[in-house]
Formats: C-alpha cells, sequence, structure tokens
C-alpha cells in the first residue's frame, strides 16, 4: 500500500470571522470550500425546499413518456417494469409500480438474476420475463435499457413498446429505439440523477397531467433518498433536496420493509446518509448478489410488519453470506495479485476466477481500489470461459471511457465514469489489463495518479463538542459531490494500547493536550501504525444510543506527527 499524500485545503478568501447569519467560522469555511458564499446561496443549501423542485417535463422525452403511460392507463394495457437488481433498481421498480397501481394499472414487475440472466435488459432476462399468459403491450425499463439498443428493437419486433426510464451513460451506443428515453444524460440538465430520481420526475409529470387525490408523492422520498445514496451519484442541487427530505421521512417511514430493516441493522430511530450507505443500502443489494433479487422487492412491498420482519432478517442472512464470500474473493483475489502484481509498475488491477461469484465482484473491486489507490476490475468467469466482471475507478479515469478504448478485446460494458461493468472472455483477460494499464498511463500522471487524502481543516480536540456537531450536521447529506468533511489534528498520543474488535477495527483512547477523545479505526487491524505522538485525519457524526448523544471520530488515516 503506497504512502498517502496529505493535503490541508485553503481557507477561501475572504472567509472570516463573523458573516452571513452568524454561522459558525468552521461551518462557513466548509461551505465556502464547497463554493458556497453568498446568502441566498447559503439558504438554499442549507435548507433546501421542496417547492423549490423543478418542471419534471424539463427532462428528456418526459411528455411522451406520460403520453405513452396514460394511453395504457386507458385502454388497461398490460404493462411491466423492468428493473435492475440493485437497490436503485429495486426502489425504482417499487416507486413506479405504487404509482401506476394507483392509476388502476397493476403493472407486472420483474427483476432479472444476475448469476444466470446478466444485468439490466438481457436476452436471457427478456425470454423469462416474456413467459407469462398475458405478455405486456408496454415495457418500461428502470435503472437499465439505454444501452441495451438491440434488445429494444427485439421486443419492438413483438409488438411491446418500450419506455426507458435510467440514468446510465449511452456511450458509443447512441439513444435506443425506445417511445421515450427518459435518461437526463440525452438532456442538458438532471444529469446527477440516479433511476429513482427519475421515477421520481416521471411521477411528478403524471401527477401534474392527471392528479390524484389520495396518492401523496412525498411519500416516495424516503425511496428516492435510499436508492440516491446507495447509487452514490452527487448530491447536488435537486438530488441533495430529495435525500435531505427523504433521510427526515425515513424514521417514520411507512413502508414496512424499510422499517424492518432499520430494526434489523439497528439504526436506533435515526437516520444519516452513513446509515443507508452502511446498514440498509447493503442488506437490499444483498438479495440481487445472492441471486435472489425478488426478495428485496418483496421486503419492500410487503403489507404487514410480520412479513416485513421475516423477509428483512432474510436479507440480513443474504447479506452475512455476501460478507463471507466477499472476505474469501478478497483473500484469493489479493494471493493472485501476490504472484504477479507489482504495485510499483502496475497502474491497474485486474484480475479473475471461474470460483468467483459474480453478485460480488463490485465489492471487491472496491476494496481493491481503495486499498492500492489503483483502478480495479474483478471478473467471475462461467464453465464456458465467459466473464462477468465489475470495476471500480479513482479520480482522473473514466471506466466509460476505458470501456470504450478496450471494445474490441471486451463483448459487451457499460455504466458510470467511477463504477462500470464488462463482459470478457477468459482467453482475453490478460489481453484486456494490458489494454486497460496501457490506457491510464496514457491518460494520467504519475503525480495524479497518487494517493492523496484531502483535509477540509485542522480542528483541535477542545472544539470538538456537541454544539460544533450540531453545526456541522447543517452540512448534510453527505456523499458523492458533497463529501463528509475530512479533519485533522495534530500532536495526538495513545492513551492505552489500541484495542482489536472483530472485523478487524481498532477502538483508540486518544489525547491531545488535556483533552481526551475515544475513536474508531475501521478496517485497521491488521496496519502498521507508527509510534506516536500521531497526526490523525478523521470525520465525525452522531452516535445515539439509549437515548445518549455523543461524538462519534472515525478515523481515516495516521502519520507520525510533523
Amino acid at each position: 500500500m503506497e504512502e498517502i499524500e496529505w493535503i490541508l485545503n485553503e481557507v477561501p478568501e475572504g472567509v472570516g470571522p463573523g458573516g452571513p447569519g452568524d454561522l459558525p467560522h468552521i461551518l462557513r469555511v466548509l461551505l465556502a470550500q464547497r463554493g458556497y458564499t453568498e446568502e441566498d446561496e447559503l439558504a438554499s443549501f442549507l435548507r433546501p425546499r421542496l417547492r423549490d423542485l423543478h418542471d419534471p417535463f424539463e427532462l428528456p422525452d418526459m411528455e411522451i413518456a406520460v403520453a405513452r403511460i396514460f394511453q395504457a392507463v386507458d385502454a388497461g394495457e398490460p404493462t411491466c417494469v423492468f428493473g435492475d437488481y440493485d437497490v436503485d433498481g429495486i426502489t425504482s421498480v417499487m416507486a413506479l409500480d405504487r404509482i401506476l397501481t394507483a392509476y388502476g394499472l397493476e403493472p407486472q414487475t420483474f427483476i432479472p438474476v444476475r448469476g444466470s440472466e446478466g444485468y439490466g435488459l438481457s436476452d436471457a432476462a427478456i425470454d423469462r420475463c416474456l413467459r407469462v399468459e398475458v405478455p405486456p403491450s408496454l415495457l418500461i425499463t428502470v435503472d437499465c435499457g439505454t444501452a441495451s439498443g438491440a434488445q429494444i428493437a427485439r421486443l419492438q419486433e413483438r409488438g411491446i413498446d418500450v419506455i426507458v426510464v435510467d440514468h446510465h451513460e449511452a456511450g458509443q451506443v447512441g439513444r435506443p429505439p425506445a417511445v421515450a428515453v427518459v435518461n437526463p444524460k440525452f438532456g442538458d440538465d438532471y444529469g446527477y440523477l440516479c433511476s429513482a430520481g427519475v421515477v421520481f420526475k416521471l411521477a411528478h409529470a403524471l401527477m401534474k397531467t392527471r392528479k390524484l387525490e389520495e396518492v401523496d408523492l412525498k411519500d416516495l422520498l424516503d425511496l428516492v433518498a435510499v436508492a440516491t445514496i446507495a447509487d452514490i451519484v452527487p448530491l447536488v442541487e435537486e438530488n441533495r433536496l430529495l435525500v435531505r427530505h427523504g433521510l427526515r421521512r425515513l424514521p417514520n417511514t411507512r413502508n414496512h420493509g424499510l422499517q424492518a430493516l432499520m430494526e434489523v441493522s439497528g439504526m436506533n430511530g435515526h437516520a444519516t446518509s452513513a446509515d443507508v450507505g452502511f446498514r440498509l443500502a447493503p442488506r437490499i443489494n444483498a438479495a440481487g448478489r445472492m441471486d435472489a433479487p425478488d426478495d428485496g422487492l418483496r421486503a419492500l412491498r410487503a403489507e404487514s410488519k410480520q412479513v416485513a420482519t421475516s423477509l428483512a432478517e432474510q436479507l440480513d442472512d443474504y447479506n452475512r453470506q455476501r460478507q463471507k464470500l466477499e472476505q474469501q474473493m478478497y483473500e484469493e483475489a489479493i494471493a493472485q495479485l501476490a504472484e504477479s502484481f507489482d504495485e510499483d509498475r502496475d497502474a491497474v488491477i485486474v484480475v479473475g476466477s471461474r470460483a468467483w461469484h459474480p453478485g460480488v465482484v463490485g465489492i471487491v473491486a472496491s476494496r481493491l481500489k481503495r486499498y492500492y489507490h489503483k483502478p480495479s476490475f474483478v471478473v467471475s468467469f462461467d464453465e464456458g470461459g465467459m466473464g462477468k466482471g465489475s470495476g471500480r475507478s479513482i479520480e482522473g479515469v473514466s471506466l466509460v471511457k476505458v470501456i470504450q478504448a478496450c471494445g474490441p478485446i471486451l463483448e459487451a460494458g457499460g455504466g458510470h465514469h467511477m463504477a462500470a461493468g464488462i463482459s470478457v472472455r477468459e482467453e482475453k483477460l490478460d489481453e484486456f489489463r494490458a489494454a486497460f494499464g496501457e490506457y491510464v498511463l496514457k491518460h494520467t500522471t504519475a503525480e495524479e495518479r497518487r494517493a492523496r487524502i484531502h483535509i477540509d481543516a485542522e480542528v483541535p480536540f477542545d472544539d470538538l463538542s456537541l454544539d460544533f456537531l450540531k453545526s456541522y450536521e447543517l452540512l448534510q447529506p453527505f456523499g458523492s459531490g458533497n463529501p463528509q468533511p475530512v479533519f485533522m489534528s495534530s500532536e495526538v498520543w495513545l492513551t492505552e494500547s489500541p484495542r482489536r474488535l472483530k472485523n478487524r477495527h481498532l477502538r483508540l483512547s486518544l489525547k491531545q493536550g488535556i483533552h481526551e477523545r475515544d475513536a474508531m479505526y475501521f478496517g485497521a487491524a491488521d496496519r502498521d501504525l507508527p509510534d506516536p505522538p500521531w497526526d490523525i485525519a478523521f470525520t465525525i457524526d452522531r452516535n445515539l444510543f439509549r437515548g445518549r448523544t455523543s461524538m462519534q471520530i472515525s478515523v481515516r488515516e495516521v502519520r507520525a506527527a510533523e
């Protein structure tokens, strides 16, 4: 693991004591670093309002999609909502199903089994989807479909209209031949939305066109918030607004499935983006990763607390199975790298095995990327040598562009700039690794590839109070596009030896001057720590336990004090 460069962000010019709204100095520094200095900008960022939502008809093809859906409603057409297996896909199916049902359509819902049918609108998934007594005449894809031009053309040949509701990049494929493609990537704005966010805009457009008094769109906000956080899309503009209000509703959600998942994951009646990202999302995702995606959807659709609890416990069990598989695959990937990978020479990581589960490759790729700070692909091969891989990237390396550059080597590929999927033949893996590495070396410098941690501000232990936490929480929700602030404290000593906990975590008792603080250092049990005193980089969170509030300090990096 290469040494990490620490970069202390500068205090923007003109940010001094006093200022708009008498906000605490540290908060104004953090806001200014994010580009918010004017009073109206600050108010909009700190207290986003639902009434500031923009016209949903600004999205591409929205009018066409709304008209075609109401045509199906009025004619009572058999309709199918077809979604992906992950959190964004499942919540999008759930949200759109709820709205269409309210209009009287009662659509069929379908989520492919990734292990046997692959990602999205695959031929195998279509075959099973249409194997019903009354096939749909309208199929609406959510969180997939943008790159499925051939499959959509096939559906059209069978007399099935397709509406794509998605947010993925079009890449070289271009616009698919659907009736409507409601994807902000084909427009000039809203490119930050996940698919559940696009579904929310579609629901808003339907409601503006034909009001339903018994439906409140605010009831979808909890699902949209969970999807937006889980899909790691930028928490900016309307995403920030939707997530902020969705998180407020989540602790008191009327969705039995979300209630049960919060209970089984120990959320204690509090909801932050971290809770969603590390507690709720992995359990919903686990169903799809273990090839049981319908269980995730059934949990969110449960009409009783008893059924929801049973399904939440099943999802929790899937998550434990996933964690076991993930650790085994991660250790095997590390063993593969030990044989041929040179951290100083190689710019990328590409590993693969026939023994690996395709539903877990993305998580392992993410762990390898974080540990080595290199763009990484992990590939699972079937018995015929066809591989399904998932990649995670570092800042400055677009996997969409990588897939385009390596197109002749790959069978298929697509996704986002920082996370993408590929299909590749086993005999082509070495060629792909070489081409991937060559692309990264050609398009980045050694300095750009260097691992860094950006520190937002230096904060002494004396300032880490609950009042400080209260002001800091106005910046929530945190995520892509609005990262959680990273603080630094210098000349920190240990008051006792680090305590190793389960799951390779360390509990630290720290002291700076006369002030002592407890902290967690997650996943650091096997790290070689320097001798104190230390400089520590850390984040802070609110911790609620048995009705008592405290500050949770989570160490990100440690170095010998400079």
